[in-house]
């Protein structure tokens, strides 16, 4: 038993975050540096936009990342929340005002940038910024833990740069900024809904650890303007986080009908004599589109297919059956065999023109070759006054093939030249890639 009390003693001491807390006044200190915005802490929020609208229009992970890492939004966003949970009131005005900058800095600088870019097209990771839920309350909650802990530790390491990374405070800010570019006023309230949740969750979090780990109360505040303070917080976390729980219900509801579909689609959608050449899901307006190639399929055939949706909780579900192409329609089909004749008719005559062309090519170089042959041969061999080549075949007793090379040469000095026929052979082998030569000297 006692064994037990003191393996659980050490483990509790394993999880004690107050043994490696920082001082509260070196605390206080870091979180009110980073409320303000001048000097380095605004150029660097002037680069970090920049850098997160570049990386949005440019659809760079890698870039986006960057301009989350460099990011000092977070300063002002756990300047609130510090000040709310120790009533320091007169820290929470800075803090906001400072916040209140940041993010005005944030929508002006990406909508200009989004209004004169050329690259106007909504990529993948814009569009991820503009449909928040639930999770990402979550993601705002854990990573505001996450950094007001390592705020208040000696050893604050790498966790700073990793929240902010986590809850990307940039991105939503800058899609915000192309939502106002560009009209799409859905995803200005979509981005700016995920940068409020980021916001309201992350100080949220601070206030939660600053109260657990008792911090001082710096001045003296009266006990009305505390629950004042503490029913604010509470009532803007609550509208918060309302529709995020309604847009995370939708998510689910939309990961299930896909999942349930592409079930249906693999094990239902079966026609005899059909192939099924398409198949579309649509999540959102909960339908199915199937496009078949092959016979006419019957209207009977189609409400069978259709009818056993209802075996994958589809009932509810529009399902569209459409004929791509029809083997029975008639005319149809005698287009398609037209097609494929005029087809295979071309690639008949090009076949043919090549084959010719080929042959054309190769009879006029064989026509000049005695001549080039000649030119390469008289530095060499001055005696010799007359070269031709001719491509052979004969045959043996059994009537196999045999294909060789014959060159003919005309000498003035006969016994020279024949001297010479064993390498002169080997060279004309050698320059006409041929297997075989024979070297007639006359």
């Amino acid at each position: 038993m006692l064994l037990s009390f003191m393996e659980l003693r050490k483990l509790k001491a394993k999880f004690n975050i107050r043994s490696e807390q920082e001082d509260y006044d070196v605390i206080h200190d870091t979180v009110e540096k980073g409320i303000f915005f001048k000097g380095t802490n605004l150029w660097i929020l002037i680069f970090a936009i920049l850098i997160a609208c570049v990386g949005l229009n440019v659809n760079s992970t890698a870039v986006i990342i960057g301009a989350m890492l460099i990011s000092p939004l977070m300063g002002p966003i756990l300047g609130m929340g510090y000040s709310l949970a120790t009533y320091d009131f007169t820290l929470f005005r800075k803090s906001l005002v400072n916040f209140g900058f940041a993010v005005a800095s944030g929508l002006v600088a990406s909508t200009v940038y989004f209004s004169v870019t050329p690259l106007g097209e909504a990529h993948s990771e814009l569009l991820a910024r503009t449909q928040p839920n639930i999770y990402d309350v979550i993601i705002a909650l854990a990573g505001g833990l996450a950094g007001i802990i390592a705020l208040s530790s000696k050893q604050k390491g790498n966790v700073i740069p990793g929240v902010a990374i986590a809850t990307a405070l940039m991105p939503p800010l800058c899609t915000a900024g192309y939502g106002l570019a560009t009209g799409t006023w859905n995803y200005f309230f979509g981005a700016f809904y995920l940068f409020t949740i980021n916001t309201v969750f992350i100080a949220v979090a601070t206030l939660l650890i600053v109260r657990f780990l008792k911090y001082p109360i710096w001045h003296g505040v009266d006990e009305n303007m505390k629950r004042a303070a503490n029913r604010w917080v509470s009532i803007i976390a609550t509208i918060t986080v309302l529709p995020s729980i309604y847009f995370g219900y939708i998510l689910v509801q939309q990961e299930r009908f896909s999942r349930n579909a592409l079930s249906y689609i693999r094990n239902e959608t079966h026609i005899p004599g059909d192939y099924l050449l398409k198949s579309e899901v649509d999540p959102a307006k909960r339908s199915i589109r199937l496009i078949y190639g092959g016979r006419l399929i019957p209207d009977n055939v189609k409400q069978e297919v259709i009818a056993k949706a209802k075996h994958y909780d589809l009932a509810h579900s529009k399902i569209t059956i459409q004929q791509g192409f029809s083997l029975e329609d008639e005319a149809a089909t005698e287009n398609l065999l037209a097609i494929n004749s005029q087809q295979t008719e071309i690639d008949r005559l090009r076949s043919e023109l090549s084959r010719t062309l080929h042959m054309q090519d190769s009879t006029a170089q064989r026509k000049h070759l005695g001549r080039q042959l000649l030119q390469e041969l008289k530095p060499l061999y001055p005696e010799i006054t007359a070269c031709g080549a001719a491509d052979q075949v004969i045959y043996d007793d059994s009537l196999k093939a045999h294909r060789y090379f014959a060159l003919f040469l005309a000498s003035t000095d006969r016994r020279k030249t024949l001297a010479d026929q064993e390498k002169l052979a080997g060279w004309f082998q050698s320059r006409l890639n041929a297997d075989s030569v024979k070297v007639y000297v006359e």
